[in-house]
C-alpha cells in the first residue's frame, strides 16, 4: 500500500470549524488587548491560549493590527446588538431612558474589557477606530435611538426642548464609564469600596436619576 495513503488514513480527522476558531481567537484577543494594549499584546500568547498558530491568526486577520481592529469592532457590535434587545420604542420615554442608562451601567460593569479597549484606543488617539466604517455606523444607530426616545419625550411634554442627542449620549457614557475606568484610583484616594453590591446599586440609581433629571422638563427650575 502507498505509504502516504496509509498515513493519511490513520491520521485523525481535523474539525474544520472556522467560526468556532475565530470566536475563540476573538475572546482571548479581547482580554489580551484590553490588559496590555496594542503595543503590549502578543500574538504568540493569543495563539498559545487558543491552541492555534500565528499563521492561522494571520490567515484570518491579516496581522496584529487587523486582529486589534476586529476586536474593537466585535466589542462595539455586541453592545449595540444588546441595546437593540431593550426595545426602547415599546417603553414610555422616561422608562426607555431609565432602561438605557441602567443597561449601559450594567454592561460596563460586566464587560470591563470593553472599557479598557476604549481607553487603549484613546491612547492611540482613535487611529484604528477611525479606520472602521462598521463602528461609525453602529454608533450612528445608537444616537438615532436616543434621538427617537428624546423626541417622543419632548412631544409628550416630559423632556425639555433644545438638547442634543449626542450630548445626552456623552453624559450617559461619562457617568457609566467612570465607575470602571477610575475604580481603583477613586477607591484608593477616598478609602472606600465602590464595587460592593450595595455600592454599585446605589451608584447605578444615582446615575439613572442624574440623567433623567438633566433631560426632564420638570427639573428645568
Amino acid at each position: 500500500m502507498n505509504e502516504t495513503v496509509h498515513s493519511a488514513r490513520k491520521a485523525p480527522k481535523r474539525t474544520n470549524d472556522p467560526e468556532r476558531t475565530m470566536a475563540g481567537i476573538m475572546a482571548v484577543a479581547t482580554a489580551e488587548f484590553a490588559a496590555k494594549g496594542l503595543a503590549g499584546a502578543r500574538i504568540d500568547a493569543i495563539a498559545d491560549a487558543t491552541h492555534t498558530s500565528k499563521r492561522m491568526i494571520y490567515y484570518y486577520y491579516g496581522n496584529k493590527e487587523g486582529l486589534y481592529l476586529a476586536v474593537l469592532e466585535d466589542a462595539y457590535r455586541r453592545i449595540r446588538a444588546t441595546e437593540a434587545e431593550l426595545h426602547l420604542a415599546d417603553l414610555s420615554p422616561e422608562d426607555a431612558l431609565k432602561a438605557l442608562v441602567g443597561f449601559t451601567f450594567d454592561h460596563h460593569h460586566s464587560n470591563q474589557d470593553f472599557i479598557r479597549l476604549v481607553m487603549n484606543e484613546n491612547i492611540q488617539r482613535g487611529t484604528y477606530l477611525a479606520q472602521s466604517k462598521l463602528i461609525q455606523e453602529l454608533n450612528v444607530s445608537a444616537i438615532q435611538s436616543i434621538e427617537a426616545l428624546y423626541k417622543r419625550g419632548v412631544k409628550a411634554g416630559v423632556f425639555r426642548k433644545g438638547l442634543d442627542p449626542i450630548d445626552i449620549h456623552a453624559s450617559i457614557s461619562a457617568l457609566t464609564f467612570f465607575n470602571v475606568s477610575n475604580r481603583y484610583t477613586f477607591d484608593l484616594i477616598f478609602k472606600r469600596n465602590g464595587q460592593t453590591a450595595k455600592a454599585l446599586a446605589a451608584r447605578r440609581q444615582s446615575v439613572v436619576d442624574m440623567v433623567l433629571r438633566f433631560v426632564s422638563y420638570s427639573n428645568l427650575a
